[in-house]
């Protein structure tokens, strides 16, 4: 999973920056008496496209910290073997250990499963001591299990359409530039006439391409960026469905009528 985390963001920033440091390199290693041309890359987009390509790139920075702290939240607090941590649990609710069982999920208590694993674990131990049996005691630890699924499953996924809709909101600014530059192409043109009506129209049609270029560099990332966010909360949440229910059969074992 590390390995895939490193190649989208290898992919995302060559998407954005690369061909700056290609062309920079091609203008480098050209001969000297070569005729100068401007060079097309990100930097010159950028500056071509006029005050359009700031809202763009708002909206990009706004994505990418967004998803900092997304990948920050879903790979690092969210770090858990699911398996070896059900196991664990399992051997010590087998042998009636319940303190060791809650001690290692407390362990765990900054993660999503683990916190879920802790209460079902305390409410076994409560309930037991407080003389509960049978159905009645098994029913309690379901509760208490589904009710902290409720609680805190949806903060995993929830969010994340937010790279949806910024990557909307950079496109449609990506549009809005397009027509704009060329609004701004023909007005120029009305006042104008043979090589500085052509010179508008360049200008207002670099505007116009430019803008658009920039909506979908910024969108193209973010969209990837939701997929591979979304996947790993969808892994998370089906872990948590799957163990939570193994949690419950291995305590309902123990249970006594």
């Amino acid at each position: 999973m590390k390995a895939k985390h490193i190649i989208l963001i290898v992919i995302t920033l060559l998407m954005s920056l690369g061909f700056l440091f290609a062309q920079a390199a091609e203008e480098a290693a050209a001969p000297a008496a070569a005729p100068a041309t401007e060079s097309l890359n990100i930097f010159t987009v950028f500056m071509s496209s006029g005050t359009w390509a700031y809202p763009i790139l708002l909206v990009f920075v706004i994505g990418i910290v967004y998803a900092i702290a997304r990948w920050n939240q879903l790979y690092r607090k969210e770090k858990i073997d699911a398996g070896k941590f059900y196991l664990k649990l399992r051997n010590y609710i087998k042998n009636d250990q319940l303190d060791e069982a809650a001690k290692i999920s407390e362990s765990y208590k900054g993660t999503t499963m683990g916190f879920i694993f802790w209460s079902a674990l305390m409410i076994f131990k409560e309930a037991r001591k407080s003389g509960k049996k049978g159905a009645e005691l098994s029913q309690s630890v379901q509760n208490s299990l589904e009710e902290s699924v409720l609680q805190t499953v949806h903060n995993l996924d929830g969010g994340l359409f937010w790279f949806d809709t910024l990557a909307q909101i950079a496109t449609y600014l990506g549009l809005l530039g397009t027509i704009w530059g060329l609004l701004q192409a023909f007005t120029a043109m009305a006042g104008l006439t043979g090589a500085a009506q052509g010179a508008a129209l360049t200008n207002g049609i670099r505007l116009a391409i430019g803008t658009t270029a920039l909506g979908l560099l910024a969108a193209i990332p973010l969209t990837l960026i939701k997929g591979w966010l979304f996947t790993r909360a969808n892994k998370l949440i089906s872990d948590i469905d799957e163990f939570s229910v193994k949690l419950i059969n291995t305590i309902n074992n123990t249970i006594k009528d």
